[in-house]
């Protein structure tokens, strides 16, 4: 658009104006269309997959290569706690029953290291949370034996097991009945030897975590009988412990996992007087500093599996609702790349 070299000022001073607001109208909506945290997000959805071949709660759950294991806890009926193991495929979309657990617990952490399976802790007794156990139970895939490796030394259970650096870091959890921790060791696989690591700054137990190379990203859980909105990261290199922006729902037995460099928050259940489960989903940028939002669950779950394959986050198992429920369900999110590229 251009005015004749005759037209007055004010005629230029207008179009100068109306230049000025479109670039900002089109600015706006490139963000919207390509970039701002919130309108990625709304694109993204989540889908039914196929179904679990158990109903459970309070299940621990990782993944190896292409395949998600989901463990133990609570079975539908009487309650009691369960040595089974179901893997699914995720490409084929099937579910098989692999070898069960040595000690069947609820309330375990799991973590995948190195091709086999890692799960430390948690409780024995049946639909109550007592009996901890200092117990790591090893599965290989490749021969279907599980092994006992060495214990720990505090029995604990409703904690977060990651790998980070060639070992597994357990932190938080529950002990002596349900009295939250700060504690934080660390386990060497090679070496089948536990090592003391910084505690963690809040005390909470029901947490949910995840890894982000040496760092790893401690999130929400319980204490007082409270929910937690509190996020706090660990540099695995210094020892160190950050304080991060805290989330936008404060949350308890859900699961978190790391998608390329983010790290999302899927799950729980809310403990007030006529509580619900949490559908809110949300995703923690590092280099932003920020939580977005994601869409909600389709099932909103507590006690469930929460893990990712690529830029997938399946939320498998769990309870609907508050205390002794059970689900099959297995729901997958695709984290949009948009978002993912963001800040990168």
């Amino acid at each position: 658009m251009s005015l004749p070299r005759s037209a007055p000022r004010w005629a230029l001073a207008a179009l100068v104006a109306v230049a000025a607001v479109l670039a900002v109208v089109l600015v706006a909506n490139d963000d919207e269309a390509n970039g701002g945290p919130e309108a990625a997000a709304a694109k993204a959805d989540w889908s039914r997959q196929p179904s679990s071949p158990l109903s459970r709660t309070e299940v621990g759950g990782a993944r190896i290569g292409g395949s998600i294991y989901v463990l133990g806890r609570f079975v539908p009926g009487t309650g009691d706690t369960t040595d089974q193991v179901a893997r699914y495929d995720v490409e084929a979309g099937t579910w098989e029953l692999v070898d069960p657990m040595p000690v069947g617990v609820n309330h375990p952490a799991v973590a995948s290291f190195g091709g086999r399976l890692y799960v430390h802790g948690g409780y024995t007794a049946d639909a109550g949370l007592e009996g901890e156990v200092d117990l790591l139970q090893r599965y290989d895939p490749a021969s279907g034996d599980w092994t006992q490796l060495s214990p720990s030394g505090v029995p604990r259970a409703a904690h977060v097991l990651v790998p980070a650096r060639k070992r597994l870091w357990a932190i938080g959890g529950a002990h002596q009945g349900g009295a939250p921790l700060r504690l934080v060791q660390s386990y060497d696989p090679a070496g089948d030897r536990w090592s003391a690591g910084r505690a963690m700054p809040t005390a909470r137990e029901h947490i949910g975590g995840a890894a982000v190379g040496p760092r790893i990203f401690v999130l929400g859980g319980r204490a007082g009988g409270e929910n937690l909105a509190v996020a706090e990261r660990l540099d695995t290199r210094s020892g160190k412990w950050a304080k991060l922006p805290r989330m936008r729902t404060a949350r308890s037995g859900f699961g978190g996992a790391a998608v390329r460099g983010r790290v999302v928050a899927v799950g729980g259940e809310e403990l007030t007087p006529g509580g619900a489960t949490i559908a809110p989903v949300e995703i923690y940028d590092p280099r932003r500093k920020r939580w977005s939002k994601l869409p909600p669950m389709i099932t909103p779950r507590h006690g469930l599996a929460v893990v990712a394959a690529g830029r997938s986050v399946f939320a498998l198992e769990g309870g609907p609702n508050p205390g002794l429920a059970f689900s099959p369900a297995n729901e997958m999110l695709r984290v949009p790349r948009k978002l993912l590229r963001r800040g990168r």
